[in-house]
């Protein structure tokens, strides 16, 4: 049986006959299957419909129920006797801090009392532990200085820490928000468009991309608010570029900011904004794809090229030691 698969294999006219129904298969699979296939994607079209219905439901209740309650919190009362009680808001306060407790989506005092407190009890609690690991559990072979500085290292990594975990919050924020906000310019020029008024489409957009973005559905709630009870529409414009910190949004509330000055029409200028943030969300991709192959190079360096290595000389040098 196996000779004559050998043999059979080597026959070329077998080979090419093979080859040839193989591809003569494929090639009728490929013009048959798109005539099936109409149902089976409408189907699929709408069981992604009802989901996305049912995530944008769910987001919408999460954010009437959840996200309306902490957007102002109160400060618990030991985080916040301990700020008074030490005059953190003195020693540690940074306005710089507050506007990124903002962009992040802390709203109000508790955040930023909290933000205090972590500044404060974070250093204290890792100089505390790697005092207690260096000099009585590790028991390092090192002078007093190094084991001191170890020390100091951890103290000023603990009052740098909330700041790194503000950034990547900010950060994380920022990414949704750059996601849905050329699909929530589309749906804010259709609204302007059919004859809505500025706050009444930035409601509907916001009801709308909740189910794409829960940060980018809460700023524009609270641009709604601030239209309505602002007495300079302006302000409003520029806290929504201000709680964000991105440059899209903030040459979009420009937009806003002149069509409202000097009445301009804004159709034109929203439909060009969102083409110009779909060509930045673009070329960001395209830089992550650029910026691939240099970080690949040592990984493929350490991990896969031992390995094939490995494979292929691995049976020869076994072969020249039964030799020896």
């Amino acid at each position: 049986m196996v000779e004559f698969l050998v043999t059979k294999l080597h026959d070329a006219h077998f080979m090419t006959m093979l080859l040839a129904a193989i591809a003569a298969s494929a090639t009728v699979y490929t013009l048959v299957m798109p005539l099936f296939a109409g149902e089976g994607l409408s189907k699929r079209m709408k069981a992604v419909a009802s989901e996305r219905e049912r995530i944008r439901q769910r987001e919408r209740d999460r954010l009437n129920k959840s996200e309306k309650v902490s957007l102002r919190q109160t400060p618990k009362q030991i985080v916040s006797k301990v700020v008074e009680d030490f005059n953190l808001t003195k020693w540690l306060a940074q306005e710089a801090a507050r506007d990124k407790l903002i962009m992040a989506g802390y709203r109000g005092q508790a955040p930023y009392v909290t933000f205090l407190f972590a500044r404060l009890v974070a250093p204290i609690v890792l100089f505390v532990g790697s005092v207690v690991y260096v000099f009585l559990i590790a028991n390092m072979q090192y002078s007093t200085p190094i084991k001191i500085g170890f020390c100091v290292a951890a103290a000023y990594l603990g009052l740098q820490a909330p700041m790194l975990f503000l950034k990547n919050a900010i950060s994380k924020r920022q990414l949704s928000i750059k996601r849905a906000f050329p699909d929530a310019l589309d749906l804010l020029l259709i609204c302007i468009e059919s004859g809505m008024s500025v706050e009444m489409a930035f409601r509907k957009v916001a009801t709308e991309i909740v189910g794409q973005s829960i940060a980018l559905s809460e700023e524009f709630t609270l641009t709604t608010a601030e239209l309505s009870y602002l007495q300079d529409r302006k302000v409003a414009y520029e806290n929504l570029a201000k709680r964000t910190g991105l440059e899209g949004v903030k040459s979009v509330c420009l937009a806003l900011q002149q069509a409202e000055r000097y009445g301009t029409p804004l159709g034109q200028s929203l439909r060009v904004m969102a083409q110009e943030n779909r060509d930045m969300r673009m070329n960001e991709a395209e830089k992550k794809a650029a910026a691939l192959p240099p970080k690949l190079t040592v990984p493929m360096i350490l991990f896969f090229l031992p390995v094939l290595f490995v494979v292929i000389l691995g049976p020869t040098g076994i072969k020249i030691s039964e030799l020896h």
